[in-house]
């Protein structure tokens, strides 16, 4: 074990500007870079921002790309061993100083026009649970260029570049990149949201960030988490119910934030980064977005979801990235061919954007990319050449990182992070990827001026899982507003605007659909008992029948234990039918062709209404030899209009 741990802490996992292979023999001359891009007026958009299927859209129903840099620094800086007031211990030589690099350069507003000229639209804008709560003014020198911040705390700079952004029409998506102000990566001390404070105190940071730009409508998401990974004992998982529980954790802060902070805003979650012990012979690999697919996130305010994942060359789908010690024998991304690399990164992340009509179906944003500018080697340009093409022809989301970084040292000699897309010499002179002389113009360059769509997008019916796993899973305000309806049962409520569709056998895994059908107000009725099952009505004969009201149907579901425990039911704004059909899920599937919301319940059987039909009606036994869990549901024709 004391080796494998060695290994382990010889291991950068990944991250924005991490460890970087060693660069291969220089390549033949490229042709010209084609002429850099120029600033371009504002977009033009309306904010909040929401989704639909696999697309943000702005207030109005427009498509809103998310075109994106990465402009860090606040997050953090010191590479963890040290003189933290030396630059030499901080990565690549750049002292953040705990805020967004450059303003010790170049002055807000011609940072802000770079950004503007690079085909920008929106910052991914990291910071720091510990930047949040630094009482200490950053030094004169961290803004040298920009006197106006002289004497503000790292959070107060936070404050004054968000203002800018914003005011100069940038969206800005807030991203929690680290605890610490540690740089950055494997075993850093910010491997988990929860590394070093619990998850209750992580997301009481974010409902008080989400409040502070609560009257900043550009203010537009929240990124809860950056690559979360596996320290040296424990990996991180995606719906075991412990303290190590990704999904839980992120469903727990995002309800929090937009019930209690601002619900407008995008919640972002990004897939797992790391688990397992990178060393041949031992399970080890990068999970992203996978886990979507058998569970996803269902937030009490809908069409606020998007998920993310982060994709580097050197890096590959079990490769942690490290080169010699800890090195595994996997491939890299930039190892595979184009046709390889779009299959992985259609398996790991795009399938929940390309997959629509499903329970995990969302915008999925490529939140870290990136090469340097010295990068000279075959295999990594032409990874970036193969990753830029493939984000333009899947109409991605993309966030580049890093966008800010230096060119020279304080004193002027040689230095800096050259991943950056714009560096800075300590006079504020620029280079870059706006300087055709950078290889990477040409593929950038081809990016953000790739065809996508545009225009309104038209609202689309969407698909929600619930699961009843290891906690309640009430996604409805109505529901909560009004209390707990089943004292001591685990309970399962749609989103408002949602109907139930679907169930489970066993697992208690639930489908909800959207459905205008909902009278106003929060009216419901549990019901417990046949009470409602009219004479001659009966259904499922023997079973147990919960029958919604008339004039009602299926919202939410309660158990205890496998046992069926009571249904929860809303009135219709419109007239009911009173006839319908049983569908039986005890022995095996029953559900409509083509796979509507997709797979809710795997390796569960599973029954569901047509999507012409609501659910009015859960039955169950309590027989000797049989599972008292749901066997079928009554549907129902759904009423026009």
């Amino acid at each position: 074990m004391k080796s494998l741990v060695r290994v382990l802490l010889s291991v950068l996992l990944l991250g924005g500007g991490g460890i970087l292979p060693a660069a291969a023999p220089a390549l033949a001359a490229e042709p010209a870079a084609p002429p850099a891009p120029q600033s371009a007026a504002p977009e033009t958009w309306t904010p909040p921002l929401s989704t639909r299927g696999r697309y943000v859209v702005d207030a109005q129903g427009n498509r809103f790309r998310l075109r994106s840099g990465n402009w860090d620094g606040a997050q953090g800086s010191w590479s963890g061993s040290g003189d933290r007031s030396d630059p030499a211990t901080h990565h690549a030589g750049q002292d953040s100083h705990g805020v967004p690099l450059g303003l010790d350069r170049v002055a807000l507003p011609a940072l802000l026009a770079d950004f503007r000229a690079l085909g920008l639209n929106s910052i991914r804008l990291p910071f720091s649970n510990e930047m949040l709560h630094t009482t200490a003014p950053v030094p004169d020198a961290a803004v040298a260029a920009n006197p106006a911040l002289r004497g503000r705390t790292p959070l107060q700079v936070y404050d004054a570049v968000v203002a800018a952004l914003t005011d100069a029409g940038f969206a800005v998506i807030l991203n929690n990149h680290t605890g610490t102000t540690r740089w950055c990566c494997g075993l850093d001390g910010n491997e988990r949201w929860n590394s070093t404070r619990s998850t209750a105190q992580w997301a009481d940071d974010w409902v008080f960030l989400a409040r502070r730009y609560r009257d900043n409508p550009r203010v537009v998401g929240a990124d809860l988490y950056n690559e979360v990974r596996r320290d040296t004992w424990d990996d991180p998982n995606w719906g075991l119910g412990d303290g190590h529980d990704w999904q839980a954790a992120s469903q727990e802060a995002a309800d929090r934030i937009l019930t209690e902070a601002n619900p407008n805003l995008l919640i972002v979650v990004e897939g797992i980064n790391w688990t397992g012990i990178p060393a041949d012979g031992l399970p080890h690999g990068r999970p992203a977005l996978t886990p979507v697919r058998t569970l996803s996130h269902t937030l009490v305010v809908s069409n606020k979801l998007v998920y993310s994942a982060h994709f580097y060359g050197y890096t590959g789908p079990h490769h942690s990235g490290a080169t010699g010690l800890g090195e595994t024998h996997d491939p890299r991304y930039q190892d595979m061919s184009r046709a390889q690399l779009e299959q992985t990164l259609y398996d790991q992340a795009f399938f929940v954007s390309a997959e629509t009509g499903a329970h995990f179906t969302a915008p999925v944003w490529i939140s870290e990319f990136g090469i340097g500018a010295d990068e000279n080697a075959a295999a990594p340009r032409t990874w970036f050449q193969n990753m830029t093409g493939y984000l333009a022809s899947s109409d991605a989301d993309f966030a580049y990182w890093p966008l800010v970084g230096w060119s020279t040292t304080a004193q002027g000699a040689p230095g800096g992070d050259s991943w950056a897309m714009l560096r800075y010499d300590n006079t504020g002179r620029r280079s870059g990827v706006l300087d055709p002389a950078d290889w990477r113009t040409a593929p950038w360059t081809a990016l953000t001026a790739s065809a996508g769509r545009t225009g309104p997008v038209p609202a689309t019916p969407s698909w929600y899982q619930l699961s009843t796993d290891h906690r309640d899973h009430d996604a409805s305000l109505l529901s909560r507003a009004a209390g707990d309806w089943d004292s001591g049962a685990r309970k399962a409520v749609c989103p408002d605007g949602s109907r139930l569709a679907g169930l489970s056998h066993t697992g208690g895994r639930g489908l909800c659909s959207t459905s205008d059908l909902r009278a106003p107000g929060g009216a419901r009725t549990v019901v417990r008992d046949e009470s409602y099952v009219p004479q001659g009505g009966d259904w499922a004969t023997g079973y147990t029948k919960l029958q919604c009201p008339a004039g009602q149907f299926l919202i939410g579901y309660s158990l205890r234990g496998d046992r069926v425990s009571a249904a929860l039911c809303a009135p219709s704004r419109l007239p009911l039918a009173g006839a319908g059909r049983t569908v039986w899920f005890d022995r095996g599937d029953d559900r409509p062709a083509g796979n509507p919301g997709a797979d809710f319940a795997s390796g569960h059987y599973k029954g569901q209404c047509l999507p012409t039909e609501y659910a009015a009606g859960i039955a169950f036994t309590g027989r000797v030899g049989f599972r008292p869990s749901p066997a079928s549901l009554l549907c129902r024709v759904l009423p026009a209009g």
